[in-house]
């Protein structure tokens, strides 16, 4: 038998800074799906043109939140070694998994079992999505304990899938909401949108407070790591856009909005920009909540979210009868 000595998180004696308040606004924003009457939204789905480029931006969104929550979320958290971070992150995980549940529950009620079935076939064999989620899920696999350089690493991947890469699928549903249509959809994305920025903006602080102990030569040297992982995630998400938005003529809307939020990935871990400043479609941006030009994760809930009234738990609760 082993004689490890096993510690207690100790929330009373912050150990991290900014911990306690990235997981209190994570609690603040709690949310459920089934709570958003995306049942609204059938009327606009009958005869909708782009069913097909819909259902594809759903099912490559779902890969990538069954990621974070099984691999990421999972991964970053056994190595990390502040307890109260190591919190955070599965709170972060437990949140990714309302997401991917979020996006069954707009098949559920939009799409057929033959349709639900072939868009989840699709993504097993689309290869520009299989690429991104092999490349960030190297990463992940690759942290080890003791090893800050992989865990920085992890951490930036982190950033990189929560902070640009869901955004060419973030897009259209943005894009139709901010003209009314499919208006509750676009609302499940935007609360979802609310949580990857705070995720974004935690982990990529997290990042830094690891890179700057690095030396000099090595932050250079993963820098040069960072930009070139990026750069290759860019032009495969070109790729990526110009498969699922063919026929939409939305690819190039798209492509600025990608480069939009991996400029934001970038800031989020401290780099510079790589891409020129571009204005971003202003329907996408209307989209939104709050008809802001920036995520806003300390505002409310949106208008179409109605808390579900829930009776409190008693004793009676579990007393059942047959």
């Amino acid at each position: 038998m082993s004689n490890l000595t096993y510690e207690a998180v100790n929330w009373n004696k912050p150990t991290s800074e900014l911990a306690q308040v990235f997981w209190d606004q994570q609690w603040k924003q709690i949310w459920f799906p089934e709570e958003i009457a995306v049942s609204k939204d059938v009327k606009d789905w009958q005869g909708f043109e782009h069913q097909e480029t819909y259902k594809k931006v759903f099912g490559g969104l779902t890969l990538l939140d069954t990621m974070q929550t099984n691999i990421g979320m999972n991964h970053i958290a056994d190595h990390a070694t502040d307890l109260q971070e190591k919190a955070v992150y599965t709170v972060f995980g437990a949140f990714e998994a309302i997401h991917a549940k979020s996006y069954s529950y707009i098949f559920t009620t939009l799409c057929t079992n033959a349709e639900i079935d072939e868009v989840f076939e699709w993504v097993k064999n689309n290869e520009f999505l299989q690429y991104k989620a092999n490349k960030i899920g190297e990463i992940y696999n690759a942290v080890e304990a003791d090893n800050p350089e992989s865990l920085w690493k992890g951490l930036y991947a982190s950033v990189m899938l929560e902070s640009f890469l869901f955004y060419s699928g973030f897009f259209y549903p943005l894009y139709l909401g901010g003209q009314g249509f499919l208006r509750n959809s676009a609302e499940v994305i935007s609360l979802i949108l609310r949580d990857e920025s705070i995720h974004g903006v935690a982990v990529g602080f997290f990042a830094q407070n690891i890179f700057k102990d690095f030396s000099i030569e090595k932050q250079e040297e993963l820098k040069v790591w960072g930009y070139e992982l990026l750069l290759d995630l860019y032009q495969n998400e070109v790729s990526y856009t110009e498969d699922v938005y063919k026929g939409t003529g939305l690819a190039e809307d798209v492509k600025t909005y990608v480069r939009f939020n991996a400029n934001k990935a970038l800031m989020n871990v401290g780099f510079d920009t790589m891409f020129p400043e571009e204005e971003v479609n202003p329907i996408v941006m209307n989209g939104i909540r709050n008809e802001g030009s920036t995520y806003d994760f300390f505002s409310q809930k949106g208008a179409t979210y109605a808390k579900a009234k829930v009776a409190p738990i008693t004793d009676e609760t579990f007393q059942f009868h047959r």
